[in-house]
């Protein structure tokens, strides 16, 4: 397993999947920028890891790594662990930038900025929890499409990617108006959001398990 995830850092993770991970967190600076719309990018950069790019071209990846002395299911368990570490150093940058971003957002507040509607900068962690919700169901959408047959990336790509649009604008922008009671109940405290987070981080983990069941029994019926 150490040496799987050795291979997917050192060839699989294409360079510009790091700067995906790296650049897309400082949207939490842009003023009046949707919450949580940020962790989209993580889901857009899948096609490029799942294709193996380099210089725009497949490289055959996943066929290749079939070809080492490794069990299917451990392939998948490496990349699973793979995009979880993506999301997770996404998730630290971004915190490490949100007292930056408050002091930011109040700036443009003061000058008479107008506010995005629904969660704000303060609610931060509420966001956080809601968009790992939806991480957990977006990949078990991707993972176990892609694995059905190896090479079904822009259907897997483009279903995963909308679906995780529509989720994460729609609990960040319209549930505070649809649900006002939920929303101060996760957001009426920084405790309470960071319980929320919490719980929200355990169904993460938890469906992650299940992407990797569901995916791994999926491969072991791909024939190359």
């Amino acid at each position: 397993m150490k040496a799987l995830l050795f291979k997917e850092f050192r060839l699989a993770v294409h360079p510009i999947c790091y700067f995906f991970i790296l650049f897309f967190p400082l949207l939490i600076l842009a003023p009046n920028y949707p919450m949580g719309i940020g962790f989209l990018y993580t889901i857009v950069s899948y096609p490029i890891l799942f294709l193996g790019a380099n210089k725009g071209q497949q490289s055959n990846d996943l066929y290749f790594t079939t070809l080492l002395p490794v069990r299917k299911k451990d392939i998948v368990k490496a990349r699973t662990v793979t995009v979880m570490i993506m999301h997770i150093l996404f998730t630290a940058i971004t915190l490490a930038l949100l007292p930056l971003a408050k002091e930011i957002i109040t700036s443009v507040a003061e000058e008479g900025g107008e506010a995005m509607p629904g969660l704000t900068i303060n609610e931060y962690g509420a966001v956080i929890g809601l968009a790992y919700i939806g991480l957990g169901i977006t990949d078990l959408i991707f993972f176990p499409l892609y694995y059905r047959n190896g090479k079904s990336i822009v259907l897997s790509t483009l279903i995963s990617t909308f679906f995780f649009a529509f989720y994460i604008m729609g609990t960040t922008m319209a549930l505070p108006y649809i649900m006002p009671g939920f929303t101060g109940l996760i957001c009426g405290s920084i405790l309470s959001q960071v319980i929320f987070a919490v719980i929200c981080f355990a169904f993460y983990l938890g469906m992650h398990w299940l992407v990797y069941i569901v995916s791994a029994k999926l491969l072991e019926k791909v024939d190359f």
